[in-house]
């Protein structure tokens, strides 16, 4: 999990260092375009069709691909124009939407503690926003508009999560990977054309280099997800916080505040709180949700299904894809 939270943080930096210049439309289009094209072959490898054979779960899997596509580009363009740790961080709410999303629309119980949760994020964005700067007591706030973007992103990804749960294990693996790219690719085109600009050739290594990272935190991810349980997976998890704030600091120069400290603090004890809460009937097939970060109290719940199927004796794992774990980002 540590090493997965380490590469995952160097996508990150990379998206950071390719949008100095590159629109953030085009680093998800190359991002969108390699991974089809290793969703493709997966799923060829396991001689499966494009298509569900279930046109209600076609459906899902197509708002899966566009929620996630959402996350992707909201995620991609808050990291080009917000500091490394406070985007990150702000993606790290995406588990309290996401237990939101689940209860108005697959009816899932919320309770004191989500609720808890929900404010406590709620004030943790404030505190990242920096407060004093914006009502003229000092400091230099963030960017609204970025930080709309961000909370859309988290938004996203977690939309693409509840649509996951809602197909249920129905669907394999290798199709529900293949719609985030699949929906991708189409949508981010004109908008990657309209603004094109040709890669240096440092740059296309950037590129590479992000989607390398992606991938080996995505193997990284898998083994952790099979072979660690859910407390330890939530905590070790939010060492990508502090991987983006290293990179932030000795790349960008880029010093957290102490609002963003407090921030921090308050979103990580809140999505740690509801990582901490199991879901019943949660046993079922692993797949990925949206194109963002792993966020750890999502992972947790992955982390329940692999105990669960241990326990049972009875499924796989799949191909480590977990289940609110947004893997393919």
């Amino acid at each position: 999990m540590a090493l997965s939270a380490f590469w995952f943080s160097v996508m990150a930096l990379c998206v950071k260092l390719g949008g100095r210049r590159l629109p953030s439309h085009e680093l998800v289009l190359v991002r969108a375009v390699l991974t089809l094209a290793m969703s493709w072959a997966a799923l060829r490898r396991a001689g499966l069709a494009v298509r569900s054979p279930d046109p209600r779960r076609q459906r899902a899997l197509l708002w899966r691909g566009a929620f996630g596509c959402a996350g992707l580009t909201c995620f991609y363009a808050s990291l080009v124009r917000l500091p490394l740790a406070e985007a990150t961080l702000l993606q790290y709410t995406n588990p309290i939407w996401a237990a939101v999303l689940a209860a108005v629309l697959l009816h899932e119980r919320v309770g004191r503690r989500e609720l808890l949760c929900l404010a406590a994020s709620v004030v943790g964005v404030v505190l990242v926003v920096r407060p004093a700067a914006l009502l003229g007591l000092g400091g230099t706030a963030i960017p609204l508009d970025a930080v709309a973007i961000a909370l859309l992103g988290s938004v996203g990804s977690a939309a693409a999560y509840v649509t996951i749960r809602g197909i249920g294990p129905a669907e394999p693996a290798e199709r529900v990977t293949l719609y985030l790219p699949l929906v991708t690719v189409p949508v981010t085109i004109p908008m990657a054309i309209a603004g094109w600009v040709w890669p240096t050739p440092r740059e296309w290594a950037v590129l590479v280099a992000m989607s390398v990272a992606t991938q080996l935190a995505q193997v990284q991810l898998t083994r952790g997800l099979q072979r660690e349980r859910a407390a330890r997976a939530t905590a070790v998890g939010y060492l990508q916080l502090v991987f983006a704030a290293a990179w932030g600091w000795l790349v960008f120069a880029e010093r957290p505040s102490g609002w963003t400290i407090a921030g921090a603090a308050t979103i990580v004890g809140s999505t740690l709180l509801l990582a901490m809460r199991r879901v019943p009937g949660l046993a079922r097939r692993a797949a990925p949700a949206s194109g963002v970060a792993a966020t750890p109290a999502l992972v947790a719940d992955a982390v329940d299904v692999v105990d669960a199927v241990e326990a049972a004796h009875a499924a796989e794992v799949g191909d480590g894809d977990a289940a609110g774990a947004p893997r393919d980002r």
